[in-house]
């Protein structure tokens, strides 16, 4: 067991060294989404129902109802699976353009992306 905890550490240091000196009060995070990037699906709506974001952002859904929905895009481009309650959905917009999604469960729920 002994082997196996100072192997841990020693990748632990390893990979600590390779992204450069942390002090003690540093963590490592990932880059936090920008809250223009969230969308909740709440009360039977995508919220909010249009946002802007940069190109190569990253757009997450999250359901907080308590029936699943789906996220799809109309063009074919994106699809999740159906979300629980606190499921979420993620996805890159790298190209420019006007996206407009819905979900399949219900269709009455609609949103649009804007990429500039």
């Amino acid at each position: 067991m002994l082997q196996l905890t100072t192997l841990r550490a020693r990748l632990i240091a390893a990979t600590l060294v390779g992204l450069g000196t942390l002090t003690a009060n540093q963590t490592l995070r990932a880059e936090p989404l920008a809250d223009g990037s969230r969308i909740v699906i709440k009360n039977f709506m995508f919220q909010p129902t249009t946002i802007t974001v940069r190109t190569g952002d990253t757009v997450v859904w999250t359901n907080t109802d308590g029936e699943p929905h789906t996220v799809v895009s109309d063009s074919g481009l994106f699809r999740s699976g159906a979300l629980d309650t606190s499921d979420t959905f993620s996805f890159k917009f790298d190209k420019p353009g006007t996206y407009r999604f819905v979900c399949s469960i219900h269709p009455q729920m609609v949103g649009t992306i804007v990429v500039k």
